[in-house]
C-alpha cells in the first residue's frame, strides 16, 4: 500500500486543499491492469480533519487485502456545504475533488467502482452525496451519522454559539426542511426517482447522543423502502466504536470480484 498526503490548489475554494490517498499497489514484478481502481471517498466528522482516520484507526490495513483506494479530503466544519458564510465545501466535494483525484491517480469513475462513508457529520456528507448524486455511487454508509433537521436542531439548543454556526453554514434555518441540505427530502426524493439507488449502511452506537436521531432516520429510510442495512449496538460516540464499524462496512461494500 502507498500512503499519499496531498495538497493542491482548489479553484472552487481558491485556497490550497488537502487530501490523504490510500493507494493499493501492484505486486512486485507486475504491472497494473487497465482497470482503474475502486475507490471508498471517506469523510471526517465535525471535528476532525483528513488526517484523523489514519490517526484513529488501521483503515490502511484493513484495506491492503481489497484493491480499493481510499480518498480522504479535507472540508473543514462545513457539513459538506456550500456555506452561507464560509467556502463552498460541498461544490469542492462533489464536483472538483473527483476530478482532481482522478487526474492525480487511477481511481475509476464507474458508478459501480465509487462508494462513500463517513462518520458523525461525515456520515451526513455521505448519505447527502449519495442521495443527490445515486449514479455515481453504488454504496454508501454513515457511521454515526449526524442525520438530523438542523432547523430543529437548532431550535432546541440552549447553545448560542452551536445555533450560529448552524446559520453561518446553511443560512436561514426556517428554510431548511425540503432543502439540498435536508438528508430526510433528498431522501424522499431518492425513494421517488426512477434511477439507480445506491445501497446504504447505518450505524449507531446506542450510547451516542446521536442515537435517537439515526433510529429516526432509519425508521424514515425503511418507510420510504430504501435498501438500508442497519446495525446498533453498545457503544458511545468514538474511535473504538468507529475502528470496529469501518471494518464491517468494507467486509459490507459490494466490491466487485478481480
Amino acid at each position: 500500500m502507498a500512503f499519499i498526503q496531498c495538497n493542491f490548489r482548489s479553484n472552487v475554494l481558491n485556497l490550497w486543499a488537502s487530501m490523504d490517498v490510500i493507494l493499493p499497489q501492484p505486486a512486485p514484478g507486475t504491472r497494473r491492469g487497465e482497470r482503474k481502481l475502486p475507490v471508498l471517498w471517506l469523510l471526517h466528522g465535525l471535528s476532525d480533519d483528513h488526517t484523523i482516520w489514519q490517526r484513529r484507526t488501521s483503515i490502511e490495513r484493513y484495506v491492503e487485502p481489497l484493491n480499493l483506494a481510499v480518498v480522504m479530503p479535507a472540508v473543514d466544519r462545513s457539513f459538506y456545504t456550500d456555506m452561507a458564510q464560509g467556502n463552498r465545501y460541498w461544490s469542492f466535494i462533489a464536483d472538483e475533488l473527483p476530478v482532481v483525484a482522478r487526474s492525480f491517480f487511477p481511481l475509476s469513475a464507474r458508478r459501480e467502482d465509487n462508494f462513500v462513508a463517513g462518520l458523525s457529520m461525515g456520515g451526513y456528507g455521505a448519505f447527502k452525496l449519495a442521495f443527490r448524486h445515486p449514479t455515481r455511487f453504488a454504496a454508501a454508509a454513515s457511521l454515526s451519522g449526524a442525520l438530523r433537521d438542523f432547523a430543529e436542531d437548532a431550535a432546541a439548543s440552549n447553545d448560542p454559539a452551536w445555533v450560529a454556526e448552524l446559520a453561518r453554514v446553511f443560512g436561514d434555518l426556517d428554510k431548511f426542511a425540503g432543502s439540498d441540505n435536508d438528508v430526510y427530502a433528498l431522501a424522499e426524493r431518492l425513494a421517488r426517482s426512477k434511477g439507480p439507488v445506491p445501497k446504504l449502511h447505518q450505524c449507531c452506537g446506542t450510547e451516542d447522543f446521536l442515537y435517537a436521531d439515526n433510529v429516526r432516520f432509519r425508521a424514515h429510510a425503511e418507510a420510504l423502502g430504501l435498501p438500508l442495512t442497519y446495525e446498533e449496538g453498545p457503544g458511545e460516540h468514538e474511535w473504538g466504536y468507529w475502528d470496529e464499524m469501518i471494518q464491517r462496512v468494507l467486509a459490507w461494500l459490494p466490491l466487485a470480484a478481480e
